[in-house]
């Protein structure tokens, strides 16, 4: 894919300034509901109705979730639905003893990965320069770009989930070595997080726990 270049490239940055310019003007910020629903008064949740999660839901999460920022518009992020029956017994492989009901009742359980070979995609996703000379050889840089954009990328999802009325219950109580081997060999995939995903069964919740304060976990510089 080629990057456009003069009027035509002066005309889409006019557009997409006009465009986030018009997005500020609608909404200025979130009310405070809106901030409650999607971090504030949102929860990691354990239990889960039995109400599947639609495909064109899926789909919505999803690009919600990829028009976040990543460094060099890399979106090193993969995202695998788990869904079946088969699918869920080669995730539970992977998990702690405690975290393999709470994945089972789940409608699905995301496993966020990342992408090792992201740069070769970058004549795509960023056309206006050549940027695979700062990845090829060097997997050290890779992997680490990778698994910072993936993890951002991560965090969108949850967010964007929630935005579209689904709860998340993350996990990390698993083997990313076993769940890699089960649903990436072979392949530059590796697994970070997993993530739960549907509608919540808040009856399995206790009261939330403390956060740090602004003093503690802030300062100027």
């Amino acid at each position: 894919m080629s990057a456009p270049q003069g009027k035509e490239l002066e005309r889409l940055r006019a557009e997409a300034q006009d465009e986030v310019r018009e997005v500020r003007a609608r909404l200025p910020d979130l009310d405070k509901a809106a901030i409650d629903v999607i971090l504030s008064g949102a929860r990691s949740h354990y239990a889960w109705q039995d109400r599947p999660v639609s495909d064109d839901l899926l789909h919505r999460l999803y690009e919600i979730t990829g028009s976040g920022p990543t460094s060099m518009n890399s979106c090193p992020a993969r995202f695998i639905f788990v869904t079946s029956a088969a699918g869920k017994a080669r995730l539970a492989k992977s998990l702690k003893a405690k975290n393999i009901d709470k994945m089972m009742a789940a409608p699905v359980t995301a496993i966020i990965a990342h992408d090792l070979e992201f740069w070769t995609a970058l004549p795509f996703l960023f056309p206006h320069q050549d940027r695979r000379p700062h990845f090829e050889g060097k997997p050290e840089h890779c992997e680490v770009t990778a698994l910072r954009n993936g993890t951002l990328q991560g965090a969108y999802f949850m967010i964007a989930a929630r935005a579209l009325g689904l709860d998340v219950g993350a996990m990390s109580g698993f083997s990313n070595e076993i769940v890699d081997q089960e649903f990436f060999s072979g392949s530059s995939l590796r697994s970070n997080f997993l993530c739960n995903l549907g509608y919540a069964d808040e009856t399995a919740l206790f009261q939330k726990l403390p956060r740090l304060p602004f003093d503690t976990a802030c300062s100027y510089a």
